[in-house]
């Protein structure tokens, strides 16, 4: 009686058209979720052995192909490595970074990765700056050197596990022995113990303090947009490299100007002699400078004039766009009688007589409209 493989790509949870970065963020989820370094349940191994298994086929084109057209009648004759000539140990380390070795675990992980939101003018997210952060964290325990113990004292191995930092339990079926590994739970996988912790840190390898860092905030970045800095996170356990701290901007509204992509977006109002006779007006730069603008005759409130060069500098690249100018013609609210005596005059001309109204009461207002 044989044992019934299950699909890779059901193990993988992808289609069978799953382009190879679908396939290998599959198997870098479930790679994080089942390695024994990771899940301690009893499951987790063959879980994680499958997944490997599943994406050394799925990885490699030519071995994929012939899984397509065979299926597991077609895995004999491929050998022990994985795609590329890599091995199943290669394949982790390259997603890790670490890899596992023979005898006691060194399980050496980065460290985790922190988050910052920092505040922005509006000015200051287009044309950049520099900023300085302070930020609560741990780091290395300079007594101990993140060792945890305390300086000329020397840790024990493990009774539980002999220094391995592993339980290993065997068990014999009717296909052969299976050895389940499973981290022990005495040491946590550390294989030795420390009954001298150090003073400075109680054992923590690390300590928690305050660090100011330098934030340089390029030109052109929008709200939202996340800044790396590589290195300044947790420091890793077992000394493994720290993590990242990922600065989030959070970027203030200007009261006059709105941006579009790379453009800047700004309402403009005129009068409505300057839109019917065109004009040249004085248009503010977000800078601080004025640059002019012709105002073509006949303009029409809403109409988008450009100015080309004068909008947001591009992130990572050169030049910058548009400030894109909307029209908005103001008609008066108040007037002279001069005024009005000159718009009824104008008015005459396009062939309707205005009778400009005079200044009345409410009940005069009412008398009017009912006719009374």
């Amino acid at each position: 009686m044989a044992t019934t493989k299950r699909d890779y790509y059901e193990v993988l949870g992808v289609g069978r058209s799953a382009s190879a970065d679908e396939i290998r963020r599959a198997y870098r989820r479930l790679a994080l979720q089942y390695h024994p370094d990771r899940n301690p349940s009893a499951d987790a191994s063959e879980k994680f052995k499958e997944a490997q298994e599943a994406y050394e086929v799925l990885s490699d084109p030519e071995r994929r192909a012939q899984y397509d057209r065979f299926g597991h009648l077609g895995e004999g004759g491929f050998g022990g490595l994985g795609a590329n000539g890599f091995g199943i140990e290669d394949i982790f380390e390259s997603f890790f970074g670490a890899a596992a070795g023979t005898g006691r675990r060194q399980r050496v992980q980065r460290g985790a990765d922190l988050r910052l939101d920092l505040q922005l003018s509006f000015e200051e997210s287009i044309f950049g700056t520099e900023k300085d952060v302070t930020v609560p964290k741990h780091e290395t325990c300079e007594r101990c050197n993140g060792r945890g113990i305390e300086p000329g004292s020397t840790p024990v191995p493990c009774p539980t596990c002999g220094g391995t930092g592993e339980i290993r339990r065997a068990h014999q079926s009717i296909f052969g022995q299976f050895v389940n590994v499973s981290v022990c739970s005495r040491c946590r996988g550390e294989g030795q113990l420390v009954f001298d912790p150090c003073t400075e840190c109680h054992g923590q390898g690390v300590v928690r303090r305050q660090k100011t860092l330098r934030v340089t905030v390029p030109a052109g970045v929008s709200d939202g947009t996340q800044l790396r800095l590589s290195g300044e996170g947790e420091p890793g356990p077992n000394g493994g490299p720290p993590g990242h701290l990922y600065v989030v901007l959070h970027v203030q509204p200007h009261r006059f100007f709105r941006r579009q992509g790379n453009d800047l977006l700004l309402e403009l109002p005129i009068n409505v002699a300057q839109a019917a006779l065109g004009a040249e007006v004085e248009v503010p730069l977000l800078e601080g400078d004025t640059v002019p603008l012709d105002i073509p005759a006949g303009t029409q409130s809403g109409r988008v004039l450009r100015i080309r060069g004068k909008g947001v500098p591009v992130l990572q690249g050169s030049g910058r766009g548009d400030l894109l100018v909307r029209v908005k013609v103001m008609v008066p609210t108040e007037l002279t009688r001069e005024q009005r005596e000159l718009f009824r005059k104008l008015a005459a001309t396009f062939g309707d007589e205005v009778s400009p109204q005079e200044n009345k009461g409410f009940f005069e207002k009412v008398k009017d409209a009912f006719g009374v």
